[in-house]
């Protein structure tokens, strides 16, 4: 059977990630890698899993076929590298960096070593967001993140927050970006509002992150020739087209975390490794995302 590794095992990898590889045990031999003795014990009674190990050095001993990584962003450079170069495939949480210059490092030793590095950008297998992505001849793409009152530092809520928004827009538009405009309104170093405007030779993006906009919301809309359709919260979707407007709702028996996209990111990073595909998340449009966020936050540092 083989392995995969995990590291790691925080809020993020508790809530979004393990659930779903308890259910693959029977494909893989999961190796999760804490310190903390009782979290271990309690992920052994709670799903099952049975290869723990301390230290990433443990982990790579084992020669996973790859693994993924959940810990914190500063974390990460290191961690990627030390894998990349043990040539394992590497899954790791958005963002890789905040830095552009090892996000392409990264990217390009992946490459040298014919190895995988996928980035989690979960929404862009989010079912709905697929249909968004079905959507012909597309002339106007809006992606919004709002937040009632929830002021951050300028960095951390880019990176955090709002880069959702801005790889939702990159994975929906169909064609080379052509010219782009950002703005940032800050409060005392933290951010209130982050605009980014992208237009191609046929479309209209726009990425809008509000962090007290008095409610909290996730909404993506296209518009194409014949139809307008829109995504809130990944849950619901409301399709205009002449003569009416329809609407539905993610199957009530629906897992929430194949409604958000990590159940199928999970499986597709697995099926690539397994089979020597292609990245589920593209280098480039993954560099991308991480480019537009990088640019935006260097507004604040001029």
């Amino acid at each position: 059977m083989k392995k995969i590794g995990v590291i790691g095992l925080g809020n993020i990898a508790q809530k979004a990630y393990l659930p779903v590889m308890a259910t693959l045990q029977d494909q893989y031999e999961w190796h999760l890698t804490t310190r903390n003795e009782a979290k271990g014990e309690m992920l052994e009674q709670k799903y099952g899993f049975k290869h723990f190990h301390q230290t990433l050095d443990e982990l790579i001993a084992e020669k996973p076929l790859a693994v993924f990584v959940h810990t914190p962003t500063k974390t990460h450079y290191e961690i990627i590298k030390r894998l990349l170069n043990s040539k394992i495939n590497v899954y790791v949480d958005k963002p890789i960096s905040e830095n552009l210059a090892e996000v392409k490092e990264l990217y390009t030793l992946a490459a040298k070593n014919n190895l995988l590095l996928t980035c989690g950008f979960n929404r862009r297998f989010a079912p709905f967001d697929q249909e968004l992505k079905q959507i012909s001849d597309k002339r106007t793409i809006v992606s919004e993140k709002i937040r009632e009152d929830a002021l951050q530092p300028v960095g951390y809520a880019i990176f955090d927050l709002m880069i959702h928004s801005v790889d939702t827009a990159v994975y929906l538009m169909d064609e080379p970006i052509e010219t782009f405009n950002n703005f940032l309104v800050t409060r005392d170093g933290n951010l209130e509002q982050g605009y980014i405007t992208l237009q191609g030779k046929k479309s209209q993006v726009q990425i809008i992150t509000n962090m007290v906009g008095g409610s909290n919301l996730e909404q993506t809309t296209v518009q194409g020739l014949k139809t307008r359709q829109v995504v809130t919260n990944l849950n619901l979707l409301q399709t205009y087209q002449t003569g009416g407007v329809t609407q539905a709702s993610r199957p009530d028996w629906e897992n929430t975390l194949v409604t958000r996209g990590f159940d199928p990111i999970i499986r597709a990073f697995l099926e690539a490794v397994d089979n020597g595909g292609e990245n589920p998340v593209s280098p480039e449009s993954a560099i991308l995302s991480h480019k537009l966020c990088y640019d935006l936050v260097k507004t604040i540092k001029k």
